[in-house]
């Protein structure tokens, strides 16, 4: 749980108490490689700090090489079906580990009471708000206004350690080309 206490001492100041009373609510989750831990159509009820691995968000599809890849978390980010969590509606997507990934998590419920008890909670909940928007309004940015090749190259740029830990297919996904698409764009970088 420090790593997290770590992340927001480095963006506010944090009472002994309303850490004390935020820590009470969080549960540390492992998944294994390969975990789906939020199903389509399931209600998202947590918002979770990853401490370490990497996640996917997708839309999925029966047939495999169908499926959308619209995100990527990771370590010392935040995440969650954001819009789900937020209207306690099924989930319209899916959220996948892609290595063993430890996340600590708090509830819906649990969240609403930090909200009410600390001050600390307004502050999660609008740095959640804030990573998860700008990550939507990038990818959307990057897919009206940059190349295929350019997508791929500025992905690897920001994120070079992606190559070894995420298939070239959810990757093809991400970028919105096909997977010959981007085995065509490799070859030629």
């Amino acid at each position: 749980m420090e790593q997290i206490k770590e992340y927001l001492d480095q963006i506010a100041t944090i009472s002994k108490f309303d850490w004390d009373f935020f820590n009470s609510k969080l549960k540390r989750r492992v998944f294994q490689k390969k975990t789906i831990f939020l199903k389509l159509n399931e209600i998202e009820n947590h918002i979770s700090f990853i401490e370490s691995g990497v996640v996917r968000l997708f839309i999925p599809n029966e047939d495999p090489d169908k499926e959308t890849t619209f995100g990527f978390s990771f370590e010392n980010q935040f995440i969650s079906a954001y819009d789900s969590f937020l209207t306690q509606k099924p989930s319209a997507y899916q959220l996948q580990s892609l290595t063993e990934t430890t996340i600590v998590s708090i509830t819906y419920a649990d969240l609403q009471e930090v909200y009410k008890t600390t001050q600390i909670g307004n502050l999660i909940g609008r740095l959640t708000a804030e990573r998860l928007f700008l990550i939507k309004s990038k990818r959307e940015q990057n897919l009206l206004n940059l190349s295929a090749k350019e997508r791929y190259l500025r992905l690897f740029k920001e994120r070079p350690e992606l190559l070894k830990v995420i298939p070239l297919k959810y990757i093809s996904s991400y970028i919105g080309v096909t997977a010959q698409a981007l085995s065509r764009i490799r070859k030629r970088i």
